[in-house]
């Protein structure tokens, strides 16, 4: 469970990190390899923690009444840098070892103090989870119900992050100031995980064989008008497949060497998710019964 946003995380800063040092001079790059090499030695999983709260829409963070709606450095020393500010929809937080903040907007040369990009551990002091409660989270606790455990152990969670001058040190920072490159960060790390919602195939694959499988304790396997309904699931499901996978397939390499996939099919693909798992599960109401 929840590798696919610290993947992105980890893909998008690879080649942003290396143009920003390309610019700058900077060595982001080498520290955000370094941070690679320990997770991967450690087997350690990511949250990418990207969106903030945002506030008004229509003003930029600097502009906000409340600075706090998006996550920004208040001070710094020899060591490291302060960050307070919060991360909203964070699934997956605290089944993680370690959480990467990314700015989640384009920045101006106003928003200077938002640009940043850093790694800290999931129980790091000065951070808060407020904790979100999903629709079905009392059927684990409900007898007989192992079927719909998932990961009994390590199940999907959501929270809001506040974070309260939580400390960066230095080899952990990985954008410090560089506004300009917020954009791409953002659009680059959209890229990949709009590719990643391929994985909600998976979901609709059980679905697909749950409700062929009702048909058939029903005795109406063979009826025109339920196999036109398994006929149109399996063509959604393998539509959102198909553009998840194409996406990959066109990917492109970049200069530090790591491959982009493709944009313009990655969003096809969350397109596709934001729209087709809902009518699967409608068809699937209908061979059901209605």
């Amino acid at each position: 469970f929840q590798r696919c946003v610290g993947m992105d995380a980890l893909n998008s800063l690879h080649s942003t990190t290396y143009e920003i040092d390309e610019k700058h001079g900077a060595d982001y790059h080498k520290r955000f390899l370094e941070f690679v090499k320990m997770i991967q030695k450690e087997n350690l999983v990511i949250g990418g923690a990207m969106t903030d709260p945002k506030g008004d829409r229509s003003k930029g963070p600097s502009e906000q009444d409340d600075p706090d709606l998006f996550t920004r450095i208040v001070d710094s020393d020899e060591k490291g840098v302060y960050v307070s500010g919060a991360k909203a929809h964070q699934t997956g937080c605290i089944n993680s070892h370690w959480i990467i903040l990314m700015p989640t907007i384009r920045l101006t040369q106003n928003d200077k103090e938002y640009a940043i990009v850093g790694a800290i551990p999931a129980d790091v002091k000065g951070l808060t989870y407020i904790y979100g409660r999903q629709s079905c989270d009392t059927r684990v606790m409900e007898g007989g119900g192992d079927i719909d455990l998932g990961n009994a152990k390590f199940g999907g969670q959501e929270a809001m992050m506040i974070l309260d001058r939580v400390f960066i040190p230095w080899d952990k920072l990985f954008m410090n100031g560089e506004f300009e490159f917020a954009s791409m960060l953002v659009e680059r790390f959209t890229c990949y995980h709009r590719r990643s919602y391929v994985c909600k195939t998976g979901l609709g694959d059980v679905l697909i064989g749950a409700a062929a499988t009702i048909a058939d304790y029903n005795g109406v396997p063979n009826v025109s008008h339920i196999k036109d309904k398994i006929i149109e699931m399996t063509h959604l499901n393998e539509t959102i497949f198909a553009a998840g996978i194409a996406s990959s397939h066109q990917g492109h390499k970049m200069k530090s060497g790591v491959y982009l996939n493709d944009d313009m099919l990655a969003q096809v693909c969350k397109h596709n998710v934001t729209r087709f798992p809902y009518e699967i599960s409608r068809l699937a109401q209908d061979i059901a019964g209605g």
